[in-house]
């Protein structure tokens, strides 16, 4: 063991895998080693303090709490500071011998340990973490400070694998301004990159808002994934309570608007018997896209098309969109005739457009579709029940 005497450097010896340090409680010190005394106010011999951390040296490994263990006496405080200045909370047991960090050490990073005991005495002690070989990064949806449909989950797709789904999903903390039950799934993202969605029980409520606080700094992903090294942050609100219902057999679109018909459009769905019939299902808007470029060999048909369409929005993955389609007017209302959307006329396109919102449900029925849209086919969870749902959690 090492000492710290008043008024003087510190230094940090490696003993059976712990650092060990000493602080004088007082001006007077002396003593041997392991059992130096110091006399307090009250005139009696008091031991030195002595601490010990598990985590030592420069090259640390990462992932574990740290943990600072009393030999005598009892803790009072423990600050553990890293090295950009933020603190690792933790709680002193309630036998005051030890303090245990509620987070984790994380990777490449320099942390500073300040301890105190019930008798005024000080310590301090550092270490450094390990740098990581690899380290995994996320996407987050929606965007930050937004404002989306009843049917928006909170989607996060990783940059690399995910092994330890469990420890990671430990670490997503999501609460919302009105106690809303909900869940997080795992599936393989369209992407092939793994992804985990929470999704509510039912629609979101109006107004609700929420919050994910992502505490990841520290977390290791598993084999093949490497460590998170920062934290992530986000929060969006809940718009209008609105939904939209194609039916593909009687080639209709109807805008309902807190349960009340808003407007009854003509449309066409895709032509049914094959790859150009659209799917069937509880979709979500993904994005409103505008004038794009939809070419049929990005979606596996061909060159049946290469057109410039307007008020694009995305309904999955696979390319399956609602637009205008003044080319298909004819079929508008009597017929499914197009090559898996949902068109419209120039007018009522504009005007689908101009209302919906990101997240908004589109619910798709009929016997005209090539069968249900998967999950990962842009927002396929709704199409699962409640309890199917909550089963792709990794902590069930």
């Amino acid at each position: 063991m090492s000492r710290i005497r008043p008024r003087s450097t510190f230094r940090t010896t490696a003993l059976a895998g712990t650092a060990v340090l000493t602080a004088a409680l007082t001006a007077c010190s002396g003593g041997g080693s392991g059992a130096s005394t110091t006399a307090g106010q009250d005139g009696k011999a008091k031991p030195e303090t002595r601490i010990s951390v598990n985590l030592t040296g420069k090259q640390a490994k990462a992932g574990e709490p740290v943990r600072v263990t009393l030999a005598e006496g009892r803790l009072t405080q423990v600050t553990v500071t890293d090295s950009k200045g933020a603190r690792l909370d933790g709680k002193v047991a309630a036998d005051g011998k030890s303090w245990t960090s509620a987070r984790k050490a994380a990777p490449g990073t320099g942390y500073t340990i300040e301890a105190r005991d019930e008798n005024g005495g000080t310590a301090k002690a550092d270490f450094a973490t390990a740098a990581p070989e690899k380290v995994n990064k996320l996407t987050l949806a929606p965007g930050k400070n937004t404002t989306v449909g009843i049917a928006q989950p909170l989607s996060i797709v990783f940059d690399h694998p995910v092994k330890n789904k469990a420890e990671v999903e430990k670490a997503l903390k999501v609460t919302t301004s009105n106690n809303t039950e909900g869940s997080w799934g795992w599936m393989e993202d369209w992407s092939g990159k793994d992804r985990v969605d929470w999704r509510p029980k039912e629609y979101w409520k109006p107004g609700t808002k929420v919050t994910l606080n992502a505490q990841l700094n520290g977390v290791d992903s598993g084999a093949d994934g490497g460590w998170f090294v920062r934290d992530y942050q986000t929060g969006f609100t809940i718009g209008r309570n609105q939904v939209v219902k194609v039916d593909l057999d009687n080639h209709r679109l109807k805008l309902m608007r807190d349960g009340q018909l808003v407007k009854d459009l003509p449309m066409s769905g895709g032509t049914p018997g094959g790859e150009k019939a659209s799917w069937r299902g509880r979709t979500v808007l993904m994005s409103k896209e505008g004038t794009i470029n939809m070419r049929s060999e990005t979606v596996g048909l061909g060159d049946a098309y290469d057109k410039m369409v307007d008020f694009s929005m995305r309904l999955t993955w696979s390319g399956m969109y609602a637009h205008a389609a003044p080319w298909n007017a004819q079929y508008m209302g009597n017929a499914n005739r197009s090559s898996g959307c949902i068109g419209m006329n120039d007018a009522d396109a504009k005007w689908v457009y101009g209302e919906v919102q990101v997240g908004d449900p589109f619910e798709v029925t009929g016997e005209d579709a090539k069968g249900t849209q998967a999950l990962n086919n842009g927002y396929g969870e709704w199409n699962l029940s409640w309890e199917d749902w909550r089963a792709k959690s990794a902590l069930r």
